[in-house]
């Protein structure tokens, strides 16, 4: 590795300032799970690291007009056992609890898991299902950054350089809606999914579908929403032919790659069994 400046600001202005200086040389350390790895690896060779793991008010979780929001330095085990999230969405604290292993999950955060951008990675599925939405501050501003305009390709998203990820926004969840996370790895438990599925349906009294999110995890260069599959849900009830194709529709706008998890195909062909899973358990 390298020799760097490391610095450890007292507060969020300090934080900011100090990107701003260089904000090409320098990168932002969350938990450091991800990028201390890449850095070992000399894949990434900053003149300078912002530690921000003084900055308390980055840890916040709290319920806000019947939404969520979680700060950008809360920790993936923090996040699994949070009152507020369980209560948000039980399957979006089953998200948070099936990250990695125990170790991994008291160390890593929020913001540093999405802003490494892994499509693999549990979290982005969920939170992109949910309609989350990231905030982030520069030196010159404060943005509201949609998830699904977060993601650009594998480790890349939207933030600008000189941009801190503060907390991301959950939307209040329509009436009568249900959440499901489900994760395919055919290894040990704290592997990466093969592929994985996040779930978001409400239903009118008569059972018609008025809501659906989808998305999926490690079936593309990033988490992705089958909005095809959604659309083809709308107004309708839940029953089989109605899960078999959006199931079919979400496979078809998967875009896997051959890898030690498996083949396109293979991974493809699961990530229509595991929507059609899912939509199973909300329906």
């Amino acid at each position: 590795m390298r020799p760097f400046d490391y610095l450890e600001p007292e507060t969020l202005d300090e934080a900011i300032a100090l990107l701003a200086e260089d904000p090409e040389g320098t990168l932002v350390m969350a938990g450091g799970t991800a990028l201390v790895i890449l850095m070992k690896q000399e894949l990434i060779r900053p003149a300078r690291v912002i530690g921000l793991r003084r900055l308390e008010q980055l840890r916040a979780v709290g319920s806000t007009g019947g939404g969520l929001t979680l700060g950008a330095l809360a920790t993936h085990g923090t996040l699994a056992r949070a009152p507020e999230v369980r209560a948000f969405a039980p399957g979006l604290a089953a998200t948070f609890a099936a990250v990695a292993t125990v170790r991994i999950r008291e160390q890593a955060t929020l913001g540093g898991n999405l802003a490494h951008a892994d499509p693999a990675q549990d979290p982005p599925v969920t939170l992109l299902a949910l309609d989350g939405v990231a905030v982030a501050m520069s030196k010159a501003r404060a943005r509201r950054i949609p998830l699904d305009a977060l993601f650009v390709d594998v480790f890349e998203t939207s933030l600008e350089p000189d941009e801190i990820l503060l907390r991301v926004e959950l939307p209040a969840l329509p009436e009568r809606a249900r959440v499901t996370y489900k994760k395919f790895l055919p290894g040990t438990c704290d592997d990466y999914a093969t592929v994985s599925v996040a779930a978001v349906v409400a239903t009118d009294p008569e059972g018609m579908c008025t809501h659906v999110r989808i998305a999926l995890g490690a079936a593309g260069p990033i988490a992705m929403r089958a909005r095809d599959a959604e659309r083809s849900l709308v107004g309708r009830r839940l029953d089989d032919g109605a899960i078999r194709e959006a199931a079919a529709l979400a496979a078809a706008a998967s875009d896997p790659i051959d890898d030690l998890r498996g083949s396109a195909e293979y991974k493809r062909a699961m990530a229509g069994v595991w929507t059609e899973r899912a939509l199973r358990e909300v329906a």
